[in-house]
């Protein structure tokens, strides 16, 4: 890719540019385009670097203002302005180059004025790096006990103080925009799974609607609004949310609406199905899945970034992922062993802990043997998609792929 200085005079090169991880790329590029979409796709360029001749995976970065983001990309979820029982320094010492947080949960606490105040999300948490912020419609229609939809948004009441919040999408954007994270996303309508083709047509037709509310609330050139595909199970429904999606030109584009009970072959073939039909010059997203297999079969239809609770969430219940697996630290047969998780993994708790001493904290309910599982748990699958990556540049990636045999 060529990249032009400041007056369209010759050529630079990607660290010429300015484009490295934690570099701010706007000084040294010019933009042919005017106002504030033309400055947001300066500065957010997907550059796929190879793709795999057996799938559709393929290799490349996704450049933002706060650092470069290698894909294909697992970012691990810190929903309140923290990946749990980890420093800012110990998640980047798992590799991690993005994260996320929820745009729902932070509005309920501390709020967003508190976070804007405090110089935006980035700073509010020390993380130096790309941050994420799901728009909060995932949550928002999880609480389908207690919210009322409609054409404008959603009311419903808090789960923690029982008063009424409205959330729409101008304002689930200005929340959004206050907090400053480097990709938004739209709020759309996440139909649960069972639900029937005319529902699932209606959350689509809603989401496409709200979308272009959230293009027109929009106000900052230094984020990328991401669009989201939903449709559920019906081929059909998501080739005309993609195609309705499109066309407003965003800079990324997300498969929602996969991971909510149905079989796993259906995800399986929802994504296969759409990814294809999304731009190839724009990062694609699937959002809310983490495990090996949906992962692998994912980029071999052509996504780029994931993200999922799984690495946490199982270290609070002492469970560990590791070489394509899972198993409890808590089982009798560790209490005693005084080898590592894994031998080769390079994190912090595998160099200096045995699983006899985590297998004791996990037991104990020591906070310390969160923290050290949380660790391994997220260099666990960040180092996966490192490796797959490679593996596509290489040219030894297939759908079958397994790094350990």
């Amino acid at each position: 890719m060529i990249y032009k200085d400041a007056q369209g005079k010759g050529s630079l090169s990607r660290s010429e540019a300015g484009f490295g991880r934690g570099s701010c790329p706007y000084a040294k590029l010019g933009c042919a385009l005017t106002g504030s979409r033309a400055l947001t796709l300066a500065a957010f360029t997907f550059v796929c670097e190879g793709t795999c001749p057996n799938t559709q995976a393929r290799a490349g970065y996704f450049i933002t203002p706060h650092g470069e983001i290698p894909t294909p990309c697992f970012m691990p979820v810190g929903t309140l302005a923290n990946v749990k029982t980890l420093t800012p320094a110990q998640l980047k010492e798992t590799g991690a180059h993005i994260i996320l947080s929820n745009t729902y949960h932070l509005h309920l606490q501390p709020g967003e004025s508190i976070i804007q105040e405090a110089g935006g999300l980035h700073r509010f948490m020390a993380w130096p790096g790309p941050i994420l912020t799901d728009s909060g419609g995932f949550q928002v229609f999880s609480l389908s006990a207690i919210r009322q939809i409609d054409e404008e948004g959603v009311t419903f009441r808090s789960p923690r103080d029982g008063r009424l919040i409205r959330f729409t999408p101008e304002l689930s954007i200005q929340i959004q925009n206050a907090l400053g994270a480097d990709i938004i996303m739209a709020f759309d309508e996440c139909p649960p799974y069972p639900a029937s083709p005319e529902a699932v047509a209606a959350a689509v037709r809603r989401t496409t609607q709200w979308l272009k509310r959230c293009v027109e609330a929009h106000r900052r050139s230094d984020q990328a609004l991401f669009g989201i595909v939903q449709g559920g199970v019906y081929p059909e429904l998501r080739r005309r949310a993609v195609e309705e999606v499109c066309r407003l030109d965003l800079p990324g584009y997300a498969i929602g609406g996969v991971s909510v009970g149905e079989p796993v072959e259906f995800m399986h073939a929802v994504v296969r199905q759409t990814a294809p039909l999304l731009p190839a010059d724009r990062p694609r997203y699937l959002m809310g899945v983490g495990t090996y297999a949906e992962m692998r079969a994912a980029v071999a239809a052509g996504v780029d970034l994931f993200d999922c609770v799984i690495p946490t969430r199982y270290a609070r219940h002492g469970t560990v992922i590791s070489r394509g697996k899972r198993w409890n630290i808590k089982n009798a047969e560790h209490r005693r062993s005084l080898d590592p998780i894994d031998p080769d993994c390079p994190c912090y708790t595998c160099r200096h802990f045995s699983r006899a001493y985590l297998c004791h904290l996990i037991r104990a309910q020591e906070i310390l043997g969160y923290t050290l599982l949380s660790i391994h748990n997220i260099t666990e699958l960040v180092r996966y998609m490192q490796k797959m990556r490679q593996a596509i540049l290489e040219g030894k990636f297939h759908e079958n792929w397994d790094p350990w045999s």
